[in-house]
């Protein structure tokens, strides 16, 4: 199953908007640049005759500094305080840059707050076209002092990561493909065992509520017997549940997993992406070994309520948190499925916001974090990769 996109977006504003429902498979756009196209001529055809330009229209060509909205507060400014602010301003920006490697540009020319306005304009342009998980650059204000704070974040991109176990049950079972199978078996428990990925089997994960509630709609529908095809897509995904996480939590399956990977011989395309799916999952499991998903999340998004009291965990949460979207679960085909998914876009709803990792990153003259996303981008990046495999097996 390719991860499915579903009605969860990153929304800059608190307002609740409606979302897209979820997908079977996920879309990739291309733009075309169709510049160019048509513009070749009769190379013999006579030039078109036009009148001369007017001058009037070298005022269009002409380049104005945006008028900045003014306030009383910056009317009052003392000189002093403007050059305060400006030291501020410059000994932040420079921090910043050489954070991040970028080229930073002094206005000198020109009369404040113009100048910190275009040198802020032109960083802020720079770092969203080098760093991938860009967020947001704040300007902050504490005590006397002015600094910069950066946010970057992982965008999931509208998302489900939910990672199917009925193919590798069915790969286990099968002969030709029990190498591929137990190669990505320790790819699972990585993910189960290291970075903490739910499994719809456990009772305290999203899903398992899912399945229970499909399971009680049935139970209530009088006209369906023990025998009714939609009963036994939930039994078959209850069974072979219960058995594949006793398989993915066996951690026998770390210690076999260099092995796996060396001993491994791809005979096709299908198997060489299995195998660069593992190298991948391997090298965050040597350089990440004690790192979860959740180590950069926090509850809806806010830094300063890190430590939260878990008992009033529900009746506080207000974006769609990670466990929601990121879990184990039993197939991506049936009438199991169909509802499961309609049941989360329909609950997804009536968030405006997903709980996303972020880092921040604050450029006041003390050492600045050395923290990033890499981890977090490879593990969506392996769980987006795995989902596609198991999808394309279950379509052989």
């Amino acid at each position: 199953m390719n991860a499915k996109e579903c009605n969860i977006r990153k929304n800059t504003t608190p307002r609740r908007t409606k979302a897209k429902t979820a997908s079977s498979t996920g879309r990739r756009i291309y733009e075309v640049d169709e510049a160019g196209q048509g513009q070749f001529g009769n190379p013999k055809r006579q030039k078109k005759i036009r009148s001369a330009e007017s001058n009037s229209n070298a005022f269009l060509k002409t380049t104005f500094l945006p008028k900045l909205k003014e306030n009383e507060m910056a009317n009052s400014l003392s000189q002093r305080k403007k050059n305060k602010m400006e030291r501020d301003f410059f000994k932040s920006l420079s921090q910043m840059s050489e954070h991040y490697n970028i080229s930073q540009f002094v206005h000198t020319n020109l009369e404040f707050p113009y100048n910190l306005s275009l040198s802020f304009f032109h960083s802020q342009k720079q770092i969203k076209k080098k760093i991938k998980n860009w967020q947001d650059i704040t300007l902050k204000k504490k005590g006397n002092d002015i600094y910069f704070v950066s946010e970057e974040r992982c965008n999931t991109g509208m998302t489900l990561f939910y990672i199917p176990v009925v193919p590798l049950y069915k790969m286990l079972h099968s002969r030709k493909d029990r190498k591929t199978a137990q190669l990505l078996l320790s790819v699972c428990t990585y993910l189960y065992q290291s970075v903490d990925i739910p499994y719809y089997r456990q009772e305290s994960s999203y899903l398992f509520w899912l399945y229970e509630m499909l399971e009680d709609w049935l139970d209530q529908d009088e006209e369906l017997d023990e025998d009714s095809i939609y009963k036994k897509q939930l039994k078959k995904a209850e069974v072979i549940g219960d058995f594949m996480e006793q398989k993915i939590s066996n951690v026998e399956n770390l210690n076999f997993f260099q092995n796996r990977i060396e001993s491994f011989k791809p005979y096709g395309d299908f198997e060489k992406e299995c195998l660069e799916i593992a190298q991948k999952a391997f090298e965050l499991f040597i350089n990440f070994p004690n790192e979860r998903i959740y180590r950069n999340v926090y509850l809806n998004n806010n830094t300063e309520l890190k430590d939260f009291d878990e008992d009033n965990y529900e009746d506080d949460e207000t974006v769609i948190s990670i466990e929601k979207y990121v879990s184990f679960f039993a197939d991506s085909r049936g009438w199991v499925y169909d509802n499961i998914v309609d049941t989360v876009n329909n609950e997804f709803n009536q968030y405006g916001d997903i709980q996303e990792p972020i880092i921040y990153k604050i450029f006041n003259g003390s050492n600045v974090s050395g923290d990033s996303l890499d981890f977090e981008n490879s593990v969506f990046e392996i769980i987006n990769r795995l989902a596609k495999v198991f999808e394309d097996y279950s379509n052989q």
